[in-house]
């Protein structure tokens, strides 16, 4: 059996695929674009001097993710996983139409 055989896909879509990596380009791009500001909007966390100045918990520090400093920290971890799943499509799509089937 060929390595060919496994990734052949009809003939419409790989001639689609040069405007599926664009369009996956462009939204790798906007989201590593918005990754990036939200980070750097997130405030930086300083649990590592609670320890020094024995700071105990406070309710605040308990409930984090009801807040936007929680908001941004999960909206963090989705575009990431985005970013990553999109990524892999991407190389996907080069193996397949690099190789002409």
């Amino acid at each position: 059996m060929k390595f060919g055989n496994l990734l052949s896909v009809d003939q419409w879509i790989s001639d689609s695929f040069p405007i599926i990596r664009i369009v996956i380009l462009a939204l790798v791009v906007a989201l590593s674009v918005a990754l990036i500001v939200i980070v750097l909007i997130q405030p930086s966390s300083q649990q590592g001097m609670g320890s020094l100045t024995g700071q105990s918990d406070t309710f605040y520090s308990k409930n984090k993710s009801k807040t936007m400093e929680g908001f941004l920290k999960r909206l963090t971890v989705i575009i990431g996983c985005a970013l990553f799943v999109l990524s892999v499509i991407f190389f996907i799509t080069l193996i397949i139409y690099a190789g002409n089937i």
